[in-house]
């Protein structure tokens, strides 16, 4: 009977075990930052894209995302314990021992910045272990002491599209620098809603969320709409440049407006349906103008083919 419980217990604690590190690792947080790199790294490489390549840079860029993710929930694991949102992390719970952490977050940061620097460039490798020191030594950190987190959160937020145009174009210029503006102005209505969704748990565990903080009512609401706005310009900085076409201009000003509106309601009002607008219109709003994109170079090539 004790060998066969056994037997049976074995296939719970690996799918336990899973799901703890799964939970640690944030795969869709991560897959959102290899998508990132994806673009970036296309728009970098042109017409002589290698998507086998690209597909490595975007991988060995993941993990050291995961690696982030890892350490950030190592060093908050005590703020984790006090917020219902959190409470059952791995780390909070035990099904994860910190010295096994500490070592996952070690490994996936060294596989992912050696393999940068020995199958790409150093420069990339480089931008990608500053991208992750700054999100877990700064931006961490950060957070106890000051509302400016976010702000200082959006730096190294900003950076998956660009690390994926250096690996393969071993500089940044033109889309690298777009991409980056754009989805720095893009994270504050996200995390702004978010954060005034959660406000309640993280004044409870001590961090300096602005929506937490007292006497801010309505700055989440305002912040959000006044960075959705200079979301729109910064948006159009390409098609400014002459570096993108129609397509793009109209998919970036269609979803900008909806950004805005869906932002401008939650100044008027914040309330929680308000809120989870913001954050689900933002969801969409990444994907699709990554996508589109991605499309607005095709279109312009068969349009310059038909004008001929």
């Amino acid at each position: 009977m004790s060998q066969n419980h056994s037997l049976a217990a074995a296939p719970v604690a690996l799918q336990t075990s899973v799901q703890a590190w799964s939970t640690l690792c944030k795969p869709r947080i991560t897959a959102m930052v290899g998508f990132a790199a994806f673009v970036g790294g296309l728009l970098g490489a042109g017409s002589s894209a290698d998507l086998a390549s690209l597909a490595e840079a975007c991988w060995y860029i993941g993990l050291v995302g995961m690696a982030s993710s890892v350490f950030n929930q190592l060093l908050e694991r005590d703020t984790d314990a006090r917020m219902l949102r959190t409470a059952q992390r791995p780390l909070v719970t035990g099904r994860v021992r910190a010295r096994d952490a500490v070592w996952a977050g070690a490994l996936l940061t060294a596989a992912g910045v050696l393999g940068l620097a020995l199958r790409f460039n150093s420069l990339a490798a480089l931008l990608t272990l500053a991208t992750m020191m700054a999100y877990v030594l700064v931006y961490t950190p950060l957070k106890r002491f000051s509302s400016l987190n976010t702000a200082v959160g959006a730096i190294p937020g900003a950076m998956p599209p660009l690390l994926g145009f250096v690996a393969v174009a071993g500089e940044a210029s033109g889309w690298a620098w777009y991409l980056f503006a754009i989805l720095f102005a893009w994270q504050f209505p996200h995390f702004l809603a978010i954060a005034w969704i959660y406000r309640e748990d993280y004044a409870h565990a001590g961090l300096k969320m602005l929506p937490a903080l007292p006497r801010t009512e309505g700055m989440a609401g305002r912040q959000s709409l006044l960075y959705s706005l200079a979301l729109l310009p910064v948006s159009l900085l390409p098609a400014l440049r002459g570096d993108a076409g129609w397509l793009y201009v109209a998919s970036a000003l269609v979803l900008g407006l909806a950004y805005t509106v869906a932002s401008a309601l939650f100044a008027l009002r914040e309330t929680r349906a308000r809120a989870r607008a913001v954050v689900l219109v933002s969801l969409v709003y990444l994907p699709a103008l990554y996508s589109l994109t991605l499309m607005d170079p095709l279109v312009r090539a068969v349009g310059a083919r038909g004008t001929l």
